[in-house]
């Protein structure tokens, strides 16, 4: 057999990874009349137990794309408010409804719908084309060593490159992109991991997001109507003693955990039902290198914690297609140009993930460690006397510090 032929693409960009950044990214600069190419390795979007968390700074950013409507008709499901429950009672932390309406809610909607709908509304544009099954392997470069595009593998293992004269990293957390342009991220470390599942929900049950604390364990129930996306929180890296203490055991311990689920904890038969996510947070302390950008997980891993890492990914996404959007279409970009991202996100990230590793250390870590269920702090029990107070958790987890905006 021959060789199979190169398919050889150019775009003005190249954006790897078709997530909620990558996407997002992607349908902003097209609008722009700019020639982007994304790519997704995978033929469709159907992984469950992604991000699906959708915040009021999304929704407003879909707003001003004129997308709202289209995204209240996707199957979500909207939630107002976020209680915890410790060993003393459930305990009302976060308010949505006292945030600017119209987008004063959380929506749980399932990732691929998200996504569908970026795709969707992108590829209507001359200027868009998204790649499936295409997963890029290797930089392209020239003589200086700047990255001038992309080496992929197609549907059929065969061989592609795309060059443009800046390529985005959208990829992930495993970013193979941040791999080869020798960025390295700092690690903060994070003192768990996290197991997903479903357990069906009866249809009796009032609307649930909370949090559930024990003796040595939490869980969160996120009400996706016909059933609880759960997310049981296990000590860094106890995924292998979790396996070997057995199913029955993980059942007894999320049933004495959250009693809401305790008659739907024998829907868990199999290993396979259930999904690891090991836990990172890191940042790089530079985010490009001449000719590539990293945004994203690619550029800053999130904990869990908040739920807000698909809202930051796409608020990069914005902010990267403002700033540099312009300078692109005017075949103006300069290396020293790609530094204005990291100093527009720097500060929301930075700060988002100080909360989070000081959650992780000083609850998350505290309660992995008990050995008896813990009662509410004053704090949170302060959120139950003055309500008004619960704007406040739902601004930061909702809208966050310098939400973005296409202009």
């Amino acid at each position: 057999m021959g060789r199979v032929a190169e398919r050889v693409m150019a775009g003005e960009v190249c954006v790897v990874g078709g997530g909620p950044a990558g996407l997002m990214l992607g349908l902003l600069l097209a609008r722009q009349g700019i020639e982007v190419v994304v790519l997704e390795k995978h033929e469709d979007f159907l992984r469950d137990f992604r991000g699906d968390t959708i915040h009021p700074s999304t929704l407003n950013l879909l707003d001003e794309l004129g997308l709202g409507e289209k995204i209240e008709a996707l199957p979500g499901r909207k939630q107002a408010r976020m209680s915890v429950t410790f060993a003393d009672g459930t305990y009302p932390v976060a308010d949505f409804t006292r945030l600017p309406k119209p987008r004063n809610y959380l929506l749980f909607l399932p990732q691929w719908d998200f996504l569908d709908l970026l795709a969707d509304e992108a590829s209507r544009l001359p200027a868009f084309r998204l790649l499936r099954s295409t997963e890029a392997v290797d930089l392209l470069r020239d003589e200086s060593g700047a990255v001038t595009g992309v080496l992929a593998t197609g549907p059929d293992g065969e061989p592609v490159r795309i060059t443009a004269p800046l390529t985005v990293a959208c990829d992930g957390r495993d970013s193979v992109i941040r791999e080869k342009a020798g960025l390295v991220p700092v690690e903060y470390g994070a003192p768990m991991d996290v197991l997903w599942f479903r357990l069906s929900r009866p249809q009796a049950d009032p609307d649930r997001l909370e949090l559930r604390v024990g003796a040595g364990a939490l869980m969160i129930l996120i009400d996706r109507r016909e059933y609880y996306q759960c997310a049981y929180v296990i000590p860094k890296g106890g995924y292998d003693t979790v396996r070997a203490a057995g199913l029955d055991h993980l059942r007894e311990s999320v049933a004495r955990l959250a009693p809401p689920v305790a008659a739907q904890v024998g829907e868990l038969q199999d290993w396979d039902q259930i999904k690891l996510l090991t836990v990172r947070v890191n940042q790089l302390p530079v985010w490009h290198a001449p000719g590539v950008l990293c945004i994203g997980d690619a550029a800053h891993a999130m904990s869990p914690v908040g739920g807000v890492g698909v809202n930051l990914a796409v608020q990069d996404a914005v902010a990267t297609a403002r700033l540099l959007g312009p300078k692109i279409k005017a075949g103006a970009l300069r290396t020293e140009d790609l530094d204005l991202v990291r100093e527009r996100r720097s500060l929301p990230t930075r700060a988002t993930q100080r909360f989070q590793r000081l959650a992780q250390q000083r609850v998350v870590g505290t309660v992995l460690r008990s050995d008896a269920p813990p009662t509410a702090p004053a704090v949170i029990k302060l959120l139950q006397r003055l309500p008004a107070l619960q704007a406040l958790p739902a601004r930061a987890m909702g809208i966050g510090l310098r939400p973005e905006h296409l202009t």
